[in-house]
């Protein structure tokens, strides 16, 4: 991975200068406790329907009956099981059947909610963000059965105010996002004094494209704001339709060709996304779209998580489950019938190379005290 002389060291001085260094030192164990209370709410869950009384042993497909999760989240509710077992929390048994579930107690799992939120105020996660972890734990079996959409909970009242915390208000984000506008200034300075054309992809509420417009204000840009979501289109409208050279168009990350039908797609200098990409249906095909609406030698700032976090699991997750008959991400790649949504660092980086990407810088690194977040920049270069 090689990067040009002295983008690395800007990238981390803008990234480390985004979040108090006591913020940073302190992530790790603040992540823990937030994980470690979704695992209880999981545990709490899978205790309904008379599960694991005694010595029972249960497949997953009667744990899935038992709950009545409903058909689409089945796939979450095994990546539960995974995850139990895992933390020693459940067993499973060579006959694949699982025993012996860690029992928690109402009283226990509100200890933990409350350990959730004070573990994420040291990271800066605002109220409605908090709120909305919170709740989904305790709306976990109306979520499994499909009583209750995720959307409601995240979207309450209408406001966005939870999905703003996720992907912006918090010092895990503003860590990576820093790190994004840091990238982004440096194309623009390469390709001064013309336009840098830009194209962010599942922009939604515009977390990122608020750091990177505010990164390049003041420099002549092209930034095409896209999403496959009307409401996030006119989101984006309303918040950055006065800012100079930014236009919006709907896209399909999922779309064959990627950007097919929209007016000024491709020859792009840099193309964003940030936390869109893992739900591609085809990430190989998917990376393959945008390195062609790249110029040669144009970058992809690529945001995503590289390990399962349990508070998303009990949570956003429930947006990745497609609608009955649809397809779910990843289920043309190599993710097919595995249940998995996120690649390793290991994996990324092999996706970029064979699709024709030379990767340039990750932030944070994998030593980094924020790495515990999950949430990466991958920055790569089409080559030729």
């Amino acid at each position: 991975m090689t990067a040009p002389a002295g983008l690395a060291e800007r990238v981390q001085a803008a990234a480390e200068a985004a979040v108090p260094a006591d913020r940073v030192a302190a992530a790790p164990a603040h992540l823990r406790r937030m994980d470690e209370a979704a695992l209880l709410a999981m545990a709490r869950t899978l205790r309904t329907g008379g599960l694991f009384r005694g010595t029972a042993a249960h497949t997953a497909e009667e744990v899935a009956e038992a709950t009545g999760t409903a058909p689409r989240h089945r796939w979450i509710l095994r990546r539960w099981l995974a995850a139990l077992v895992r933390e020693g929390l459940l067993e499973q048994g060579a006959d694949g059947r699982y025993r012996g579930l860690r029992r928690v107690s109402p009283a226990e799992l509100r200890a933990a909610a409350d350990g959730l939120e004070e573990a994420g105020r040291h990271l800066d996660y605002p109220a409605e963000l908090l709120g909305f972890l919170r709740g989904a734990l305790g709306s976990l079996p109306a979520l499994l059965r499909d009583d209750l959409a995720v959307q409601a909970l995240l979207f309450a009242g209408g406001e966005t105010g939870a999905a703003d915390g996720a992907y912006r208000d918090n010092a895990v984000n503003r860590y990576v996002n820093a790190a994004v506008a840091a990238v982004a200034l440096r194309a623009a300075e390469e390709r001064a004094p013309r336009p840098l054309r830009v194209l962010e992809i599942g922009a939604g509420v515009g977390g990122t494209t608020a750091d990177v417009l505010a990164a390049l204000a003041g420099r002549p840009v092209d930034y095409l704001f896209t999403d496959v979501s009307r409401y996030f289109l006119d989101a984006g409208r309303e918040r950055f339709g006065a800012v100079p050279g930014v236009g919006f168009a709907m896209l399909d990350a999922n779309a064959d060709p990627l950007g097919g039908g929209v007016p000024g797609a491709g020859g792009r200098d840099v193309v964003v996304a940030a936390n869109v990409l893992h739900n591609a249906h085809d990430l190989d095909r998917c990376l393959r779209g945008v390195r062609d609406l790249l110029v040669p030698g144009g970058r992809l700032l690529c945001v995503d998580t590289v390990r399962e976090l349990y508070p998303i699991l009990t949570s956003m997750q429930f947006l990745m489950s497609a609608p009955p008959g649809g397809r779910r991400p990843g289920d043309g790649d190599a993710r097919a019938g595995t249940d998995h949504i996120f690649l390793s660092r290991a994996e990324w980086g092999a996706a970029l190379r064979r699709t024709g990407f030379a990767p340039e810088l990750e932030a944070p690194e994998a030593d980094h005290p924020l790495a515990a977040a999950a949430v990466t920049l991958f920055a790569a270069r089409r080559c030729g």
